[in-house]
């Protein structure tokens, strides 16, 4: 398979990419698992993503960079370590002509994984 929109898992999609961007899509996956280790990978509007309640992060490869999604917010810190690599809808774009910033890919997965816990508990509170 060479279409990585065909893949039906991560490994599938990384796997598809082309070979230079296969190793930074591998360390980008380690960079997400790392931050949050009890997700799920799966794969959501044809991308990687790791999901808990619902969905932290999705990251894919593009011809010139990697995009990372959704929008960071919440914390003004990782909001400004981010802020040159948000994309005219905030979504981030990590060029691949730079060097990758796995350390605040991990510290933005972790910031979407309390996020997501704490929006969990609401909705558990609601019931």
């Amino acid at each position: 398979m060479k279409n990585p929109a065909a893949a039906t898992t991560i490994d599938e999609y990384i796997a598809a990419a082309p070979k230079d961007v296969q190793a930074v899509l591998r360390r980008v996956r380690a960079a997400v698992r790392a931050a949050a280790p009890n997700a799920r990978e799966v794969i959501s509007y044809r991308m990687p993503a790791l999901k808990q309640q619902g969905v932290l992060v999705y990251f894919a490869a593009f011809k010139q960079h990697i995009g990372f999604y959704p929008p960071i917010k919440g914390d003004a810190k990782l909001e400004k370590a981010a802020a040159r690599y948000a994309g005219p809808k905030g979504n981030l774009r990590f060029p691949l002509d730079e060097p990758i910033p796995y350390g605040l890919i991990t510290r933005l997965t972790r910031l979407r994984a309390r996020q997501d816990a704490a929006a969990a508990k609401t909705a558990q509170r609601r019931k």
